[in-house]
């Protein structure tokens, strides 16, 4: 129980309950005590005054008065003069003074306190103001063990209605805790349980219900949590789903390209000029496709192979990807290569190629969707440790969409419809070669995407 919210939050209301009745006992005890002595100073007075109204009193009234006061003797001071009005005997010496005709809070909680912890029976006096101002003062002596036990007694009943007062309030605060906050809470904790049993049904997301403000807000936080969660593992099973099919969809495929491969050696021996000059790259393009569809399933099995590293040489490559690609762009679109004819890089050769082609086809279908004319350029540099290529063009430069969802799949496509896993393609490849593809700028001017290649 007290490792639960509800139990230490009663045990802590006791406590402070406890410590609030203490701060008020103490106080309460000094004005007990000083309620205490007046009336004893009143009693004493009026015994006075009876001896006043008949001087033949006698020794044995004389001592019943006093008795009655619970005082040992008393005196009046009227006119300058001190006048010992009714005595007795006294069975100590005096240990204390205490005047009570205008004391300070401070001093009043301080003889309280001296009074409770003095276990001794000793004599006091105490000076007070007369009732009525009948004269300037009074004083009497009067013993400590009455009042000390008078006032323990008043501090045991006070305590016990404390502590009467702390169970009923600490009693209320539980429930009114457990109904008002436990109860919310473990209505949270309920709702994360049997979500979790199954996060992908979107009819286990929690409804924000709360009137408290800070359960609502953790709702709130917790709704939006569960929905980014279900859609994600909604998105992760179309993608798995689309993985399989992609699969299948490769392997029919590469089935169909490896039969095309069987009839290019005819093209090949065709005597057509044009047919002998395009029949090396369509035999190339074959290769590749077939080459793509074999890792698209060595992916689905979770075993792509790592790049094979060779250095080659880079400007036939560009080439070869700027006149694929120009055989399907529109005349408003310009290819050029400004690959030095003997810049090396240090890749895979089949990657790199798909890298370029995809960023090449990006851009090229970005600037036919604008209907605008515009150059895509492709260039190289290097440092001390890096390869560095360029694929820029003056196109109309990536949407907003696409920036904030560079390189993820399905989210951060750069065309109207398209998939976005071109880019994420990309990255993935260079990635692999321990590289970077980075965005280097995009907008109106166009957009410049930079591969870096370490150079071994």
């Amino acid at each position: 129980m007290f490792k639960s919210l509800s139990g230490r939050f009663l045990i802590l209301t006791i406590i402070f309950v406890m410590v609030a009745e203490i701060l008020i006992f103490v106080p309460s005890i000094a004005r007990f005590r000083e309620d205490y002595i007046n009336v004893r100073l009143e009693r004493a007075q009026l015994a006075s005054l009876a001896l006043e109204a008949d001087s033949m009193i006698t020794r044995e009234l004389e001592l019943e008065l006093l008795a009655t006061a619970e005082v040992f003797n008393v005196v009046l001071r009227r006119d300058e003069a001190r006048q010992l009005m009714l005595s007795g005997p006294i069975p100590d010496p005096v240990s204390a003074d205490y005047d009570l005709r205008n004391p300070s809070a401070w001093t009043l909680i301080v003889d309280a306190m001296k009074c409770l912890l003095d276990r001794d029976n000793s004599v006091m006096r105490v000076i007070g103001n007369p009732v009525r101002e009948a004269g300037l003062l009074i004083e009497v002596t009067m013993p400590t063990a009455p009042l000390r036990a008078a006032m323990l007694d008043y501090g045991l009943r006070i305590l016990a209605l404390s502590a009467f007062i702390s169970i009923i309030t600490a009693s209320l605060l539980f429930l009114a805790v457990r109904r008002l906050l436990v109860a919310p809470i473990r209505g949270v904790v309920d709702h994360m349980q049997t979500y979790a049993e199954a996060p992908e049904d979107a009819r286990r997301i929690i409804t924000p219900a709360s009137r408290v403000t800070e359960l609502r807000e953790a709702e709130d936080a917790l709704l939006a949590m569960q929905t980014d969660l279900t859609s994600a593992l909604k998105q992760k099973d179309r993608l798995a789903q689309l993985g399989s099919a992609v699969a299948k969809i490769s392997h029919d495929l590469r089935n169909i390209l490896t039969s095309a491969q069987l009839f290019t050696d005819r093209i090949e021996a065709s005597e057509d000029p044009t047919v002998r000059r395009l029949a090396p790259k369509l035999i190339r393009s074959i290769s590749r496709a077939v080459n793509l569809c074999e890792t698209t399933l060595a992916y689905g099995r979770a075993e792509e192979p790592a790049p094979t590293l060779e250095p080659f040489v880079l400007a036939p490559l560009v080439d070869d990807v700027l006149e694929s690609e120009g055989l399907a762009a529109s005349d408003r679109v310009d290819m050029v290569s400004r690959v030095g004819p003997t810049f090396a890089v240090h890749a895979d050769r089949e990657q790199v190629y798909r890298v370029l082609s995809n960023l090449v086809r990006n851009a090229r279908q970005a600037i036919e969707a604008k209907f605008m004319d515009a150059t895509i350029t492709i260039s190289a540099t290097d440092t001390e440790t890096l390869s560095i290529i360029e694929v820029s063009d003056t196109g109309p430069g990536l949407p907003q969409k696409a920036k904030d969802n560079l390189f993820t799949a399905f989210t951060g496509g750069t065309t109207q419809g398209g998939s976005g896993l071109g880019l994420a393609i990309c990255a993935e490849l260079i990635r692999g070669h321990g590289g970077a593809l980075i965005l280097e700028q995009s907008g109106d001017t166009g957009t410049v995407f930079r591969i870096e290649l370490p150079k071994s």
